[in-house]
């Protein structure tokens, strides 16, 4: 298939292109090529956006438990509720999350949840490319952390089946699992070639209580746990000898700035971890305490909240790329780019959009003033999965009431 007469976001800049794809992959990027066509006249395309940290099924709990800070929130709403949730509940959140994030323009997500047999199915389903860990919540049980294991394994064997599920081990945090459990999740990691997912660092009370307990900083009790294939979620509390260590170690990071607002955890100092060539990535978090999958509303915050002190910091371009480009490298897979050779995710955007217009910088509109309504069609792994803006592999309306009596039985159960 040739995509045709289109304006492409391609190696940074808004360019007139075709676009060529061949079973799942960009093939040929040029002018004037031949074959059969979509007209993507009056669109603009641009690579799907990656939200590297979110817990899918959440969704279940949007409007649940707001406005509180992450201890109460999570000790006496989320985590009791959670307790009883099965594996039926969250399919049908992970389906209600994915239809969410396919309409706002979101083609890979990394999730770190229960149940993540259920979210295989739910991504196999509906065409979306899902990076998937078991949480692994040990609590200093090391039999607790033999059956995290074991479940860990078995999802990976399950991401192996299709070409568009991936796995990562997904130890919770330092505060839910021992450091040896997690030196084992290490050393699987290390074995099977995979990445480390993991919160750290997300409020103050989390870094005091490791201070207090190890008499060192998150990232310091960590060191010989973090690596290259270790990818954090939040990052908000660092001091200058841990970003140190990060880069030494050359550690990624999923920076959730709604979701680090709305709790109250704070701002993530992203503009010095850039300065010290440390991967940034977007992520949104839960939908219980962002509470949208709305990658491109994060994208917007995130830029406006690092000009605090200096407004040249993030600019369009490269908050653009922290949401696509970077979400892929963080995650390890060939995606957030217009480039021969990798995949073919892509968003198709309605020009005559009156929030992209007028047209003076077309990067800075999508940024910062785009509906995301704006979001007509959505082709992933070379298919496409949403045309004039209807979802094509799933039924929405059936979905939507599904998951409503779902979430409202959920919370009485």
């Amino acid at each position: 298939m040739i995509i045709k007469n289109g304006l492409v976001y391609y190696k940074g800049k808004i360019v007139k292109r075709d676009i060529e794809i061949e079973g799942n992959k960009i093939v040929k990027i040029g002018k004037n090529l031949e074959g059969e066509s979509y007209n993507a006249e009056k669109k603009l395309i641009l690579p799907g956006l990656v939200n590297t940290h979110t817990h899918l099924a959440m969704t279940l709990l949007r409007g649940y438990a707001d406005d509180l800070p992450l201890n109460e929130w999570l000790e006496k709403y989320i985590w009791p509720v959670e307790s009883k949730l099965k594996g039926k509940d969250v399919y049908y959140g992970s389906l209600l999350g994915i239809i969410e994030m396919i309409k706002s323009g979101t083609t890979c997500f990394n999730d770190m949840y229960f149940f993540m047999d259920k979210t295989a199915n739910a991504v196999m389903e509906s065409g979306i490319r899902g990076v998937l860990n078991h949480g692994c919540i040990e609590l200093f049980d090391s039999e607790k952390g033999e059956r995290e294991i074991k479940e860990s394994l078995k999802i990976m064997k399950i991401c192996e089946k299709n070409e568009r599920t991936s796995f990562m081990f997904g130890p919770h945090s330092p505060y839910t699992c021992s450091k040896g459990f997690l030196m084992k999740i290490k050393d699987l990691a290390n074995k099977y070639q995979k990445y480390i997912h993991i919160h750290v660092s997300e409020t103050k009370n989390e870094v005091e209580n490791i201070e207090k307990e190890y008499k060192m900083k998150p990232m310091e009790y960590l060191k010989d746990f973090l690596d290259k294939n270790v990818l954090i979620a939040h990052a908000v509390h660092l001091t200058k000898s841990e970003i140190k260590i990060l880069k030494e170690k050359n550690v990624k990071i999923s920076h959730n700035p709604v979701s680090n607002l709305k709790l109250s955890s704070g701002i993530a100092p992203i503009p010095e971890l850039l300065k010290n060539d440390i991967l940034v990535s977007l992520g949104t978090d839960g939908t219980a305490s962002n509470n949208s999958l709305n990658v491109f509303e994060d994208l917007k915050i995130m830029a406006l909240i690092h000009k605090l002190k200096d407004p040249k910091n993030l600019d369009a371009n490269e908050s653009l790329k922290i949401a696509t480009e970077n979400g892929g490298k963080a995650l390890n897979l060939k995606i957030g780019k217009i480039e021969e050779g990798y995949l073919a995710d892509l968003i198709f955007i309605d020009l005559k959009s009156a929030s992209l217009n007028p047209e003076h910088n077309l990067i800075s509109n999508v940024v910062y003033s785009m509906d995301t309504e704006s979001i007509k069609d959505v082709m992933i792994d070379g298919k496409f999965v949403m045309q004039n803006r209807k979802i094509l592999t799933l039924d929405e309306e059936k979905i939507i009431e599904k998951t409503d009596k779902i979430a409202k039985e959920l919370v009485n159960r």
